[in-house]
């Protein structure tokens, strides 16, 4: 069993190199948003606290905010394949997210992010951003959508619990003449 100490420093790790993996090359502004977004997620699986009858959004037991997220929950959400692709084994970046080059210099600057991120020292430039795509590609499910950020190459949305994917229309039956 990990002390609590111990499991920080395992899930600050894992972000680490989750960041390093997907955004290492990228400006360090970029590199913070992800781990943003990484926060925002784990903060949105987290379980809700019982909500204060009567007490307004803001107050109290109003629930404006969720908690920080708790260093399994983070980690939990770094390891996710389809919100960070380089965990997937078949991703090229998979190989720096296993075995990354110890004495890179981005690889450190990762790693204080992490850490500002673990603390909630981090402040979120995404504005909530739950999902991401690098700028140079364009995947299904962002078509139709309307992007809160592009920081440093990387487009960051919103999606709601529960909200569909985008899909494109049906090709209109035309008749040849």
């Amino acid at each position: 069993m990990l002390t609590a100490n111990q499991a920080a420093e395992a899930a600050a790790e894992v972000l680490a190199r989750t960041l390093y993996a997907e955004a290492g090359t990228r400006p360090v502004r970029a590199i913070e948003a992800l781990a943003a977004l990484a926060a925002n997620r784990a903060r949105a699986a987290q379980p809700r606290p019982p909500r204060v009858t009567g007490a307004a959004p803001f107050a109290p037991g109003g629930h404006a905010r969720l908690p920080e997220p708790r260093p399994r929950e983070l980690a939990a959400a770094c390891r996710d394949p389809f919100l960070f692709p380089a965990c997937n084994p078949r991703h090229l970046g998979h190989a720096l997210l296993v075995a990354p080059p110890p004495a890179d210099p981005a690889l450190s600057v990762c790693r204080r992010i992490a850490a500002r991120a673990l603390s909630g020292a981090l402040v979120d430039p995404t504005g909530g951003a739950t999902h991401w795509h690098p700028a140079e590609r364009l995947p299904a499910w962002a078509v139709a959508r309307e992007a809160l950020a592009e920081i440093g190459g990387l487009v960051f949305y919103r999606l709601e619990t529960g909200q569909a994917p985008a899909r494109p229309a049906a090709p209109a039956l035309v008749a040849a003449a």
